[in-house]
Formats: structure tokens, C-alpha cells, sequence
């Protein structure tokens, strides 16, 4: 089976809302390809490994959580960016990114999805008063050890967590971020959370978290950021019927 390009376009746009964000990027189709999508393969970053593999399988279309274009960025077409770019045209792929509005959905969103893999039995935003707030609450059925938690982690992940604090301390209510999201400790601990989960730490975060007593883990800004594609690819799969893979470029980061 496949499904018209628009249509695919216009139901992600349903779904994920990126109207309601102000991103660092655009979301929605960046390079339009096939008008028909039968092959979509999904990933964390449109990086050359992930548009190799994805033209080797066939796909019509990359769907992925970073894309191109960001806020900053040089607009000129050459080296890097030209060569990704003359791949996806060469082969009439389209590319489809979305960051925030992946980050932040209630069910397939990145946040949720690694809620639900921890085992976290309700989750609601970190800031209820705004509900395209990246940060989640949330807590586990009953208190475990730290370190049983960032064993958790690292079976998730398959690579080993960053921790800070003690290994030993039971911990409950969780708070995470995923990505680079280092700064949200802050509000973690306002929001009263034994420990925060995100991506990355800044040399700042490690002393936060020590000198306010609060638990951190960064887990990896790839490894956090794997699951919500991989969910919103499923949810295309059968709600389109189309064929859908999951490609994983592995980031030590």
C-alpha cells in the first residue's frame, strides 16, 4: 500500500501540532520527493549514514526528529549539507523532520515514550500551566535504588548512563527531558523530584545537582531521542498500512 505524500504530510501536521512551538528549526516535509510513500524509514538525525541506508532499502521518504535548516546555520549548499541534499533529490526522497513537537506529544512523543520504557506510571508536564512544556513529571510505582535506575537506563540504552549523586539513595518521583536538556535540573528540583533524567550535562549541572541534592543522569542525547520516531513510524505504518523501518545510526553522544 502507500499514501499520497500530502496526506501523510497533513495527518503528521494533525498529530504533532507543530503550529503551537517556536522551534529552532522548520517542522513538517523539508525536501519533497515521490508523491506517493510506500517505504518510510525513521531516525533519530537525517545524517548521510541514516539517507544511505534509507535509499539501500528503497524508502520514498525520511522521517526523522532532526532534520535540516536550524536557526543559525550557514545557507549556503555545499559540502555537507549539498551532498545530503543532492542524495535525497538524486533519488526523489522526501525528508520530513520534526523536533519540539516530537519532543513534546503526550502519547508518541520522545518524553512519554521513555517514560513508559522506565516503567513511570503517570506522567504529566514539568510546568502544567503551559502543555507544550518539554519537561515531564512523573513517578515510579514504589522507590528504588539510584543505581538500580541507571542499570535500567543502561540496559535501555545499551551504553552507560552519566550519574550524579548517590548510588544508594532511593529515588521515586522522577523528572526527565530528553535530548539536551541539561538546564531543566532547575525546575526539576522546584518541581520536587528526587532525580532528573535528560540527554547531555554542562559542567554547571554537576555541581546543581550536588550542591541542591537532586540525582542526575545523562543518558545520551541520541540514546533519549530514539523512541519517540520509532513510535510516530508504527503509528504511520498502520494507520497508512505502508512499510516502515527503523534505522538506527549509533552516537556515542
Amino acid at each position: 500500500m502507500s499514501v499520497a505524500l500530502d496526506e501523510l504530510v497533513g495527518h503528521l501536521e494533525e498529530t504533532l501540532q507543530p503550529q503551537r512551538f517556536q522551534d529552532y528549526c522548520p517542522n513538517g516535509l523539508q525536501v519533497q520527493g515521490k508523491p506517493r510513500v510506500a517505504r518510510l524509514v525513521t531516525g533519530v538525525t537525517a545524517c548521510q549514514a541514516l539517507l544511505d541506508a534509507a535509499i539501500a532499502w528503497q524508502a520514498d521518504a525520511v522521517l526523522v526528529h532532526h532534520g535540516y535548516f536550524w536557526k543559525g546555520e550557514s545557507p549556503l549548499i555545499v559540502g555537507m549539507k549539498r551532498r545530503r541534499l543532492g542524495l535525497l533529490l538524486q533519488h526523489d526522497v522526501s525528508l520530513l523532520a520534526y523536533h519540539l513537537p516530537l519532543d513534546a506529544h503526550v502519547e508518541l512523543g520522545n518524553n512519554a515514550c521513555l517514560g513508559k520504557l522506565l516503567g513511570i506510571v503517570e506522567q504529566f508536564p514539568m510546568d502544567p500551566s503551559k502543555p507544550e512544556a518539554l519537561g515531564n513529571i512523573g513517578s515510579l510505582p514504589g522507590p528504588v535504588l539510584a543505581s538500580a535506575l541507571v542499570s535500567r537506563l543502561a540496559t535501555l540504552t545499551g551504553r552507560a548512563p552519566l550519574y550524579i549523586g548517590d548510588p544508594d539513595r532511593p529515588v521515586q518521583r522522577l523528572a526527565w527531558c530528553t535530548g539536551a536538556a541539561q538546564s531543566w535540573i532547575e525546575a526539576a528540583y522546584a518541581a520536587g523530584a528526587d532525580l532528573f533524567i535528560t540527554g547531555e550535562a554542562s559542567e554547571q549541572t554537576v555541581h546543581f545537582a550536588r550542591e541542591e541534592g537532586i540525582g542526575f543522569i545523562a543518558a545520551g542525547h541520541h540514546a533519549t531521542e530514539r523512541y519517540g520516531v520509532q513510535a510516530l513510524g508504527e503509528h504511520l505504518a498502520g494507520h497508512f498500512g505502508i512499510e516502515h523501518r527503523f534505522i538506527d545510526i549509533e552516537n556515542p553522544v
